[in-house]
Order: structure tokens, then C-alpha cells, then sequence
């Protein structure tokens, strides 16, 4: 049986802090960070809004496996609203690999426009899906973390968070690890 189209949410209790999940019944639709105070994420303007945990089962379960480093990637129904430019580098956020981070040039580059880094950095600003299409793996040129919703402790974290899932469940050592490509 099909969920009838509207407009869901949910608060869910990250180790990050409360966040604010969105959806219309078929996708997902937004991932809110929490305020830069560690008070609940501000929810959209849309409206009616309904608090139903059923369009978020699986988010749920997916984002705790996440935060349990028990997942390393996501496999949910998105639904991402924007300018064809957005989703374009919202796109190119979904093929970075889990622990691994590209520089907004290096992603400028990916979609095809690489004198567009602070376009794609803006665009990234306006992710509706945060942690799952993963922004924070976005870092500048010099390795240095600008720019996140949540503010920069939280991309840390998020960051943190996945090279320590690495090294204990791969033996790895990515820290950070780069995927940058040499410029052509």
C-alpha cells in the first residue's frame, strides 16, 4: 500500500545532536542539521506538517547503523528540490566515498564547471539532506574545513567520526584522506 504524498517529520536523537528528518511519504526530503547552540533544527517553512514515524524506518535504521559505524553508505529514496546546478553538485556529493574528502574545486571539476568552486560551495550550503548526500566531505583547496550548516565543530565530528570508523573496521588510515584528481 502506497503513503499518500504530504508533508511528514520527525525529531531523531543523533550523537551530533537533535536533528529534524522530512519527508512526503515516498522520499525523503530533508536531513535538518541542529542549531550552531545544540538546540533542534529549525523546521521549513512548508506546511501542514505532520510528526509520523512511518516514511522513516528506514533512515532511521540507516542513520543508526551510521552513527554505530555499522554503515558506510546510504541506500534511501531522495527527493532534492532545486535548480538543476544544485542537484547537479548534490549528485556529485553522493560519489564521494565514506572517509574520503575533495576539495569544491576538485567537485566544480566533476560536474563539469571548474571555474565554478564557490558555486558548487553555495549549492552544497543549500543541501536539503545533510550527513546522507555528504557535504561535509567538501573541504578548501589547502585541506582546510570551511563552511557547513551545522558549523565547523559538527563537519569535524562527522569527519572524525568516519576515519575512526575506518581505522578500526578496515585497518586503515585515511584521516581526511584526499581523492583529489591531477588538473588536466
Amino acid at each position: 500500500m502506497k503513503r499518500a504524498s504530504g508533508c511528514f517529520y520527525l525529531e531523531y536523537a543523533a550523537p551530533v545532536g537533535p536533528l529534524v528528518l522530512t519527508s512526503d511519504g515516498q522520499a525523503l526530503t530533508g536531513l535538518h542539521l541542529p542549531e550552531r547552540d545544540g538546540s533542534a533544527a529549525t523546521m521549513p517553512a512548508e506546511a501542514p506538517w505532520s510528526r509520523d514515524p512511518g516514511p522513516f524506518r528506514q533512515a532511521l535504521a540507516q542513520l543508526d547503523a551510521y552513527f554505530a559505524g555499522e554503515r558506510t553508505t546510504f541506500d534511501l529514496p531522495l527527493r532534492m528540490d532545486g535548480t538543476d546546478f544544485q542537484r547537479l553538485a548534490w549528485d556529485a556529493l553522493l560519489t564521494i566515498p565514506y572517509g574520503t574528502t575533495i576539495s569544491y574545486g576538485e567537485q566544480a571539476r566533476r560536474i563539469g564547471r571548474p571555474e565554478a568552486s564557490r558555486a558548487v560551495g553555495a549549492a552544497n550550503g543549500r543541501n536539503p539532506i545533510a550527513i546522507i548526500v555528504p557535504c561535509h566531505r567538501v573541504i578548501g583547496s589547502g585541506g582546510k574545513l570551511t563552511g557547513y550548516g551545522g558549523g565547523l565543530p559538527l563537519k569535524q565530528w562527522l569527519l572524525d567520526h568516519e576515519a575512526a570508523v575506518l581505522d578500526r573496521n578496515v585497518g586503515q588510515s585515511p584521516r581526511r584522506r584526499r581523492e583529489l584528481q591531477p588538473a588536466h
